[in-house]
């Protein structure tokens, strides 16, 4: 990659991002279809399954760059991600209606759920930079990153749980949950892939699988040398344009789900994704060799509470219910942009 002219570079990395949205919206559509033929969100191991297919992008640049020793620009990838994917529910709520908010609509307390399983992982990786790089199971992996797996795991389950067997009654007048998970059958559009087989449904899976992870590794090596030659910062490169790119199949889906109405499955998607991607940090540290936390320095620590505080801001939403819109926002839109301007922006102002 050093060898390509910078304008090839920029080609490539576009390319390796278009590549990744259509791959990601194909990752999607064939979830939905195994997980509602195999009801693999019933059971832990595919639970972890669809986690994993829906962070493939992150995942691939977060193997690529740790196996070259960027770990700058994985830590920033993962924890900036946050960020960004939260963002996507700026778009979402664009797209609910000039009438009432996104948040109104949800009618749902789960996603509230979620959105304090992010707070956990997302504190347990703030304490985990804090930690030295001797401290470190077998010298190589964090124990944060393992804690981090271990709550992950209990958060969903407990979450499960609650969504088959809610121990609360919620009225939410003129809200309009839709659907609270992918397994439901929308009755007016038949679930995707319907007309074919599963072995083919599964084949598409694995070559979309492929095609990410190679587009993956394309964005993350060529995005790294646009970096470097344009000095900017791994970590604030990895926070702002490539988690961008990666967030591009979560605009599709997010958007998708509000136009049919299932604007509780938006939100919780955005928020579930969001906790299961630090879990990649146990994959970085066993890829790199040894714990990444404790190199994300203070650069990743603003980030991570950049994306508490945009979690915080759409789960008070959630339970506060604004009821109006400005130019199709709601309250907790517009506070979400002004504070991830303000976040975007300290990052330029905190010492490198």
């Amino acid at each position: 990659m050093s060898g390509l002219a910078t304008p090839l570079l920029v080609l490539l990395f576009v390319v390796a991002a278009a590549v990744t949205w259509l791959a990601g919206i194909v990752l999607s559509k064939t979830t939905d279809s195994l997980d509602f033929r195999l009801g693999l969100g019933e059971e832990l191991g595919g639970i972890l399954l669809l986690a994993i297919a829906g962070s493939l992008p992150e995942a691939a640049i977060t193997v690529s760059a740790a196996s070259q020793g960027n770990l700058d620009i994985a830590a920033g990838n993962l924890i900036g991600g946050i960020a960004m994917q939260t963002m996507v529910l700026v778009l979402c709520d664009v797209v609910s209606g000039p009438e009432r908010p996104l948040t109104f609509l949800v009618g749902a307390l789960t996603p509230v759920l979620e959105g304090m399983l992010v707070v956990l992982v997302v504190s347990g990786v703030l304490m985990g930079s804090l930690l030295p790089t001797t401290t470190a199971i077998g010298g190589v992996v964090s124990p944060a990153s393992v804690a981090i797996v271990v709550v992950w795991l209990v958060g969903v389950y407990v979450i499960n749980r609650v969504r088959k067997e809610p121990r609360w009654k919620v009225s939410m007048p003129g809200s309009h949950p839709g659907r609270r998970h992918r397994r439901v059958r929308d009755e007016s559009a038949p679930p995707p892939y319907a007309s074919v087989s599963t072995r083919r449904v599964v084949t598409v899976f694995g070559l979309a699988c492929a095609v990410t992870l190679v587009a993956g590794v394309g964005l993350e090596t060529a995005g790294s040398t646009l970096a470097d030659r344009a000095g900017i910062n791994g970590v604030i490169f990895g926070a702002t344009v490539l988690a961008g790119a990666t967030a591009l199949p979560e605009i599709s889906s997010g958007v998708a789900a509000v136009r049919l109405g299932d604007n509780a499955l938006a939100i919780g998607d955005i928020f579930g994704g969001n906790a299961f991607q630090v879990c990649l940090f146990l994959v970085a540290d066993l890829i790199a060799g040894t714990p990444v936390l404790p190199t994300a320095g203070r650069l990743n620590s603003w980030l991570a509470s950049l994306g508490v505080g945009l979690t915080a801001v759409y789960a008070m939403g959630v339970v506060g219910r604004p009821y109006k819109c400005l130019a199709r926002l709601g309250p907790d839109s517009v506070l979400a942009l002004v504070v991830f301007a303000l976040g975007i922006g300290g990052l330029f102002a905190l010492p490198h």
